[in-house]
C-alpha cells in the first residue's frame, strides 16, 4: 500500500479565511496572516499563520497542513509546511473573496451587490453564464466578459495549486512548475512526474518518486525505470563524470528497486528518444547525456589541432632573454618560458611555493617580448584578480572573455568569432570542466596557442569532467612540472604542509608563539559538534585580535560537507548570530543585510558565476541586493535560491580562491570526504593563515588517503583516438549543462 504523499506524523489541517496580513518579509518567503479557523457549526476560532504562504490575501480561504508552536514574544502560531487555496461556496466567503481585491474590476461593493444577486451560485455564474452579470447594476458587456475571465483563472490557479500541493510539493515548488508547464502543470505531473524532474530545476527524482507513488506508478513502471537511468546519470555528472557504463546504471537503479531488465530498456529507449547517447570507451559501453558528448568530442578535435607542431621564429630565444632580464629562473622555470614560446599546447603545473607566478610572470612577458598578442583568464573573478596582480596585463573570467549573450543563450566568442589573440593563458586550470573548456577552446583560433596552467592535485572541478587530469593522461600537450620549492617559500607552514599532505603525512602546526603572518599553521581540537563550534568562536575572536583580519572579509571557514554538526549549514547558522548584528532570519538559512553569501550556479544573464562571493547590501520591494566584485546585484525572490549563506562553505566551492585566512573543520565524522585533495585543496587556499578544528587523526587519514574517486571521462581515450574526427564541425557556443 502506498504512503499518503502529504502525510506527516503529528501535523494538522486546518481551513480558514486570511482576515490580514501582518507582515510578509522582504524576500517573500515568510509570512504572518491572521486567519479565522472554521470549526464545527459554523464558529471560528482566530490564529497567527506563520510560513511561505506566497502571495496570499485577505479574503481567501486555505487549507493548511502544518503544526503548532509557541513564540517567545509572539504567543501561539500555527507553522505552515503546505497550503492549498480553497474557493469559498458560502456566500459570505465569496463576497470577502471577490472583494479581496484579487479580480480585477470588482471592489467591496460592487462584490456585495454580485453576492446579493446570485447567492452561493455567484463564481458559477461569473464563470460559465458571464452574460447574466449584466443583471447587476453596473457592470457591462465588456466588464463582465473581464470580471468571467479573471475569477476563472483564479479558480483554475487554485486548482493547480491544490492538486499540486496536495502530492506534498511546497508553494515555491509548485510555483516554480507551474511556471514551466502553466495550465498543463497538474495534467503533466499525473502523466509522468519523471518528465517534471528532467525538466524543472530543484525537482529531483526522490520528490518525482514520492509524486509517482502518490499517483498511482508501480514500481517497474518504465516511465519509473527511466526517471531512475536519468537520476543516476545526472547524480553521476554533479560527481564528475561525463558518463556512466551502462552497468553501473544498471547496478545503482537496483538500489532503487528498479530491476536490471527494465533500467537496460529504459536506457535503450532514452538513446531512441535522443535523451541519452550511447558511445563506447575503453571497452566500456558509456552512457552520455547529449551536451557532454558533444563538448568531449569537440573539445579532443580541437586541442589535437592546437597541439600540432609550430614553427619558432628566429629571433625568438633573443627575445625571450631579453624579456626575462635579471629575474632569476630555475631550469624547469626557463624550459616553460621556452615552450610557451615554441609549442601550440601547453600545460604547466606545481605546487605551492614552486614559482608557478614568478613563471607565468615571465610567460608573459616573452609573449610582449615578441609581440604576439595574449590575453589571460581564470575559471573565477578572485583567480582572474590574482593574475592580473602577478603578471600586471588585464586577466577576465573565462565567462566574461568569452561575452556571454543572454539574448542569443551562447558565447559570442566561438569559432565562427575566434577570439582576437595569439595567445591565451588560462590559470587555476583544474577548475575546467568539460563543457566550459570546450566553449574555451572553441574559440581559439587554430593558429593560436593555449597555456593552461594549474594544480592537478588539487580536487578536480565542480562541474563533470576533469580536463586537466585528462589531458595529463596523454602525451598530447608539452608539460613543465615545476618540482623545486624555493628557499623563501619553506618559512611558510603552509607551503610545508601542503607538500607533506602531497607525501601522505599531517600537516605541521608553526612552532608555538607569537604569529607570523607569513603561513602559519595552528591545530585546535574539538571532539563533538558543540565543542567544534564554541572552538570556532574562539579562533575567529583571536584572529582578529592577533591578525587584524576582518572575520567576514578575510577569514573563510571551509568544511568538507553541508549536512550534520559539523556541516557548513550549521556553521553557517552559528556564524549569522556570531558576526552579523543585524540577521534576524525568519528561518534557517534565511538572509539578512550584511550577511556573507555565495552564489550557487551561473547565471548568465547577472554575469555572475558559481563560487563568486559577496555582501548583502539592503533589500527593498522585495529585491535583495547584493555587491559582489564591486557590483550590486539584484535578486528578486524567484532568484534567492541562487543564494547561500558563505561564512562557511565547502572546499568544493572555494576551488580558484585565495583568501588570508582559512580555517577548516575536520572531523572523523565527514569520514566519506576525508582524501588527500580535498585537505591539500583547503590548505592551499590560505595565504597567511590556516586554523585546523577538529579530530587530528582525521586530518592524517585524509592526508593518507590518495584515492579520489576516478571520474569516468573519455577525453584521454578522444584525444589518442582519431575516431572523432568527423564530428561536425559546429560552433560550441552554448553554457548548458544536463540538469
Amino acid at each position: 500500500m502506498r504512503p499518503d504523499a502529504t502525510a506527516r506524523l503529528g501535523e494538522e489541517i486546518l481551513e480558514g479565511t486570511v482576515e490580514d496580513v501582518s507582515y510578509r518579509s522582504p524576500d517573500g518567503r515568510f509570512t504572518v496572516a491572521q486567519v479565522s479557523i472554521h470549526r464545527a457549526g459554523g464558529k471560528t476560532e482566530p490564529m497567527t499563520a506563520v510560513g511561505d504562504l506566497g502571495e496570499v490575501a485577505p479574503g481567501e480561504t486555505l487549507r493548511m497542513h502544518g503544526r503548532q508552536s509557541k513564540h517567545a514574544k509572539y504567543g501561539d502560531r500555527f507553522r505552515v509546511r503546505t497550503f492549498t487555496p480553497v474557493i469559498p461556496s458560502t456566500a459570505s466567503g465569496i463576497e470577502r473573496f471577490l472583494g479581496s481585491g484579487m479580480i480585477p474590476g470588482i471592489g467591496r461593493a460592487l462584490a456585495k451587490r454580485l453576492v446579493k444577486r446570485f447567492g452561493d451560485r455567484t463564481l458559477d455564474i461569473i464563470a460559465t453564464e458571464s452574460g447574466r452579470l449584466r443583471e447587476v447594476n453596473g457592470i457591462g458587456k465588456q466588464r463582465a466578459a473581464s470580471i468571467s475571465e479573471a475569477v476563472k483563472i483564479r479558480r483554475e490557479e487554485a486548482e493547480r495549486l491544490a492538486f499540486l500541493h496536495g502530492l506534498g510539493l511546497g508553494p515555491a515548488m509548485a510555483r516554480r512548475i507551474i511556471e514551466r508547464f502553466g495550465d498543463d502543470a497538474a495534467r503533466i505531473v499525473r502523466d509522468d512526474p519523471y518528465l517534471v524532474a528532467e525538466e524543472v530545476r530543484g525537482i529531483g527524482f526522490r520528490t518525482a518518486d514520492a509524486i509517482g507513488r502518490a499517483v498511482g506508478i508501480p514500481d517497474d513502471d518504465p516511465r519509473r525505470a527511466a526517471g531512475v537511468a536519468l537520476h543516476v546519470l545526472g547524480r553521476g555528472a554533479d560527481s564528475g563524470h561525463t558518463y556512466l557504463p551502462r552497468s553501473v546504471i544498471i547496478d545503482e537503479a537496483r538500489q532503487l528497486d528498479v530491476p536490471a531488465e527494465r533500467v537496460s530498456e529504459a536506457v535503450d529507449t532514452l538513446a531512441g528518444r535522443g535523451v541519452v547517447v550511447l558511445d563506447e570507451v575503453e571497452d566500456l559501453e558509456a552512457v552520455y547525456a547529449p551536451p557532454l558528448l558533444r563538448a568531449e568530442r569537440r573539445l579532443a578535435k580541437r586541442l589535437r589541432v592546437l597541439s600540432r607542431p609550430r614553427a619558432v621564429p628566429a629571433h625568438a630565444e633573443g627575445a625571450v632573454r631579453r624579456a626575462i632580464g635579471d629575474t632569476e629562473l630555475s631550469d624547469e622555470q626557463e624550459r616553460a618560458v621556452a615552450s610557451s614560446v615554441s609549442h601550440g599546447l601547453m600545460v604547466l603545473t606545481g605546487g605551492p611555493g614552486t614559482g608557478k607566478t614568478t613563471t607565468v610572470k615571465a610567460i608573459v612577458d616573452a609573449q610582449h617580448a615578441l609581440e604576439r598578442r595574449i590575453v589571460l583568464a581564470a575559471p573565477t573573478g578572485r583567480a582572474a584578480k590574482r593574475l592580473t596582480e602577478a603578471t600586471g596585463a588585464e586577466a577576465k573570467t573565462v565567462h566574461r572573455l568569452l561575452q556571454w549573450n543572454p539574448r542569443t543563450g551562447g558565447f559570442e566568442r566561438n569559432r565562427e568569432a575566434p577570439l582576437d589573440a595569439e595567445v591565451v593563458l588560462v590559470d587555476e586550470a583544474s577548475m575546467l570542466d568539460v563543457q566550459l573548456a570546450s566553449s574555451l577552446v572553441d574559440a581559439v583560433a587554430p593558429s593560436s596557442r593555449l597555456i593552461l596552467v594549474g594544480d592537478v592535485d588539487q580536487l578536480p572541478p565542480v562541474g563533470p569532467g576533469p580536463v586537466l587530469r585528462e589531458i595529463l593522461r596523454t602525451e598530447v600537450a608539452q608539460v613543465v612540472r615545476l618540482t623545486r620549492v624555493f628557499r623563501q617559500a619553506q618559512k611558510s607552514a603552509i607551503v610545508r604542509g601542503a607538500h607533506a599532505i602531497l607525501e601522505g603525512k599531517a600537516p605541521e602546526p608553526s612552532p608555538t608563539g607569537e604569529p607570523t603572518g607569513d603561513g602559519d599553521v595552528f591545530f585546535v581540537r574539538a571532539r563533538n559538534p558543540e565543542e567544534a563550534h564554541e572552538r570556532l568562536r574562539q579562533v575567529l575572536q583571536r584572529i582578529v585580535k592577533r591578525y587584524g583580519f576582518d572575520p567576514t572579509a578575510d577569514v573563510q571557514v571551509l568544511a568538507p560537507m553541508r549536512r550534520g554538526g559539523f556541516g557548513t549549514e550549521a556553521l553557517n547558522a552559528m556564524m549569522q548570530r556570531a558576526l552579523n548584528a543585524e540577521a534576524k532570519p525568519s528561518k534557517p538559512g534565511a538572509l539578512s543585510v550584511g550577511d556573507k553569501v555565495m552564489q550557487l550556479r551561473n547565471d548568465y544573464d547577472k554575469d555572475v558565476f558559481n563560487g563568486d562571493l559577496g555582501v548583502v547590501s539592503r533589500v527593498e520591494g522585495g529585491i535583495t541586493y547584493v555587491m559582489i566584485d564591486g557590483r550590486e546585484i539584484q535578486y528578486a525572490i524567484k532568484d534567492l535560491d541562487q543564494l547561500v549563506l558563505a561564512y562557511a562553505t565547502t572546499v568544493h566551492k572555494v576551488q580558484g580562491s585565495e583568501f588570508p585566512a582559512v580555517v577548516l573543520v575536520l572531523h572523523g565524522a565527514h569520514h566519506v570526504m576525508l582524501t588527500r585533495p580535498l585537505l591539500y585543496t583547503a590548505l592551499t587556499r590560505a595565504k597567511k593563515l590556516a586554523v585546523l578544528i577538529g579530530d587530528r587523526r582525521a586530518i592524517a587519514r585524509a592526508a593518507a588517503n590518495a584515492s579520489s574517486t576516478a571520474a569516468y571521462a573519455g577525453l584521454a581515450h578522444r584525444l589518442v583516438s582519431a575516431a572523432d574526427d568527423e564530428d561536425d564541425d559546429q560552433p560550441s557556443n552554448a553554457a548548458t549543462t544536463p540538469s
